[in-house]
């Protein structure tokens, strides 16, 4: 079973709430997609920060989980939002997370979040702990 397949497998009834359609998984780079919904979006019909959050925190866990040895878990104990611009109802979101590190104890994602035709929504740096 191949890194996509096996990721997908997993139940995240969280990610399966926000939408999120896992694209690609690799140990360097997982890419995801994310429609902006009514029920994501705040006041002026436009993304919820916590959801864009949300999407990205699952990003970088995913990443995690697609470097740990089987069986190893992981949770996040830090993450940083830069909010670039604000996401219409009814856009696509393609998110991108890369590593900044892949340690024994504790890896660094960095997830850029943009609508399918380029523009930067949001850049998320987080940490998660190797358990």
């Amino acid at each position: 079973m191949d890194s996509l397949q096996r990721l997908r497998a997993i139940r995240l009834p969280f990610a399966d709430l926000l939408g999120i359609d896992l694209l690609s998984v690799a140990e360097d780079r997982v890419v995801a997609a994310m429609a902006v919904r009514a029920e994501l979006c705040t006041a002026g019909d436009v993304l919820h920060g916590g959801a864009a959050m949300a999407f990205a925190d699952t990003l970088g866990a995913l990443g995690t989980v697609a470097n740990l040895p089987d069986g190893g878990r992981t949770t996040t104990i830090e993450s940083k939002t830069n909010f670039i611009a604000a996401a219409p109802l009814g856009a696509r979101l393609i998110g991108e997370a890369t590593p900044v590190h892949r340690g024994r104890r504790t890896m660094v994602w960095q997830t850029r979040i943009a609508t399918e035709e380029g523009r930067l929504v949001a850049l998320v740096t987080q940490t998660q702990m190797v358990l």
